[in-house]
Parts: C-alpha cells; structure tokens; sequence
C-alpha cells in the first residue's frame, strides 16, 4: 500500500459520499481476516492502516498476566514492562507481528473492500432517491417479459411489475414508455427492491395531480377512488372553494384532463364524483351516472337502501353489478338497490 493508494482512496470517499473513517474500518477488518486465514493464527490481532501513508501493521493483542498458560494470548508482567514500564497486570499489549509478504495481501484485500463498499453505498444513494419516490409516480422503459412479468428500466434501478400489479389484458413490449405508480421500496443484500404498479388506485390520483393544477394547487382534494384496473374507476373529489367546480377542474375544457388519464390508462373508464359529508348525498352522487329516487340511510348498520327509477336499475347496478360496486368502495356503504316498482309492492 502506499500515498496513490490513500489519495485514490480519498477521492473515492469523496465522490461516493462514503466517511473516511468507514472505509479504513472496513479495510482494517477485513486484513484482519485476511492475516488469519493465511497466516493461520488464533491469536487475537488487529490491524492498523496508516491514514497518511497507506502502511499496514499486524499487532497480536495479549494482556498481560502475572503467570502465562497460553502465550498466544498472554504475556507476563515482566516481559511487559520490557516493552514499556507503563504495562500493568489486565493490560492489553500490541506486539507487531506484521509478515514481509503481507503488503501483497493487504494490497487485494484493501482492493475487495472498497469495490465492496462503493457498491453498497451506490446501493444505499439509489435506495434513498427511490424510497423518496414511494407514492410517486416514474415512467420506466420496458425491458423484457419474463414469465408474465414485465421488467423495467427505471434508469438507476431495474423493477418488476408482477402480473397482478399490470392492467388486465394491457400488452407491453420491449422499448415500451410506462408510467408506473411506486408502492414501496425495500431494502434487500442485493440493493433496493421497487415494487411498482399500473392497477394501483394511486396511479390514478397521481396521473389526475399531473394533469390538474387546482390538485397540485390543494384547491381540490380527490377524497376517494375505488378502481377495476383497465375497467372503470370511480373517483370523489371536494372542494373548500365555493367558486370552484370539482368536477369540472379534473373533466377539464372539452373533457381534455379526464381523456389525457384515460389514453394513459389505454381507454379505462372514470366517473368523478362529487364527494360530500353527507351520506345521502355522497352516495347519490357515487351512483352516477344513475339517477336516484330515494335513499334511506341505515346509520347502524352503514346501509344505504336506494329506490330508482325502473328503467335505470341496470344502469345504477352497471354491467356485473361494476356501478353499484364501485360506489360501495367509493363511499365505504353498503349499497342495496332497489326499483321504483318493486319499492312500492
């Protein structure tokens, strides 16, 4: 080892954000590991790096004793104090112990550690950057498609979108642009694991919050969404302004903001809704596009009984009963429906 060494090293430090002090440490460590595997020693040693020169010393460590069993680990008071008269029976004294051939040794083993290290702290920056983008979204390339899982390039990180986080029968092909939605990020021996998402109902408020500025503003608050990935999703906003339309700010002119979400989510349908305190009026507005009768509101039981009018009860239930459970979500009430000639009989 020597001062290239340490003003690389230092360099090193620099740029990948990593203490020093860490790195020395770390280096320290592992040379001690390194003694004793080639030197095949059971004696307890540490090792010592210069900080200014880069020299490696090899100190076996015994504490001083009145009588020696075992002088690997011991030493006697006398021999000791033949060192300095300052030792004392319980001290530790480092005896240099350092072999020629080890400066060739150190030097790979140095080498390892700090390979090892700018890995782990380039896995520790793109962690950090990641889970700063929990809840966010990130647009990624597709890379392949292995067993039904699509693997994305996020530009630092590669991710997984398993097949229940995609779009039923969305198609991805290699090269493809993908805005994903990221659900969390793990910490893992092998960096960080990001799992991402197209069916989560935070891609949708997020896609709405890049599209409507009264979002990014906080003049409207999206209060809800309940979603069936690549189907329909239901989403109630609210507003404290009473000079703002809350539906109207996320439709948009000319349905312009709701169709930019739309083309994104490859023809997904969306109702937005208005959201209100009032059970009554939340689930009627829920319901849409269905007109509603009347609506009797079990408290207890958090059941809202609905009356419409014959010829919408398809409409209000929807195809496989998608309206009706939808608005469930949406507004977290049981929904039951009813027609208005089966109400009266």
């Amino acid at each position: 080892m020597n001062s290239e060494f340490i003003e690389a090293l230092d360099q090193i430090c620099k740029d990948k954000g990593i203490p020093k002090d860490t790195m020395f440490e770390a280096i320290e460590a592992a040379l001690v590991s390194a003694y004793k595997k080639n030197y095949g020693t059971a004696q307890n040693v540490k090792v010592k790096m210069d900080r200014e020169t880069g020299d490696v010393k090899v100190y076996a460590q015994k504490t001083v004793v009145e009588n020696v069993y075992n002088d690997l680990f011991e030493i006697s008071l006398e021999d000791a104090q033949k060192l300095s008269k300052k030792y004392q029976v319980g001290d530790v004294v480092d005896i240099e112990v350092t072999p020629k051939s080890f400066g060739r040794i150190a030097a790979q083993n140095a080498k390892q550690v700090v390979v090892q290290r700018i890995r782990e702290a380039e896995r520790g920056i793109v962690y950090e950057d990641f889970l700063s983008k929990e809840s966010e979204i990130v647009t990624g390339i597709v890379e392949r498609i292995e067993r039904k899982n699509v693997l994305v390039d996020l530009g630092k990180a590669e991710a997984t979108l398993t097949p229940n986080e995609q779009i039923p029968n969305e198609t991805y092909n290699h090269g493809d642009r993908i805005k994903v939605y990221i659900v969390e990020v793990k910490k893992t021996t092998k960096g960080p694991q990001i799992l991402i998402s197209r069916s989560h109902p935070g891609l949708v408020k997020r896609l709405f919050e890049m599209e409507v500025p009264e979002l990014q503003q906080g003049i409207v608050e999206i209060r809800s969404i309940s979603r069936e990935p690549g189907s329909r999703t239901k989403m109630a906003v609210y507003t404290k302004d009473e000079n703002v339309d809350p539906v109207g700010s996320c439709v948009g002119y000319k349905g312009a903001r709701v169709q930019a979400v739309v083309n994104e989510l490859k023809g997904e349908k969306i109702d937005i809704v208005k959201w209100s305190s009032k059970p009554q009026e939340f689930v009627t507005n829920a319901l849409s596009p269905a007109k509603v009768l009347s609506i009797d509101i079990d408290e207890k039981e958090k059941i809202a009984r609905v009356v419409v009018p014959d010829y919408q009860l398809s409409l209000a239930i929807g195809k496989e009963g998608q309206n009706v459970r939808l608005a469930a979500k949406l507004t977290g009430w049981k929904i039951d429906i009813t027609s208005e000639s089966a109400s009266k009989s």
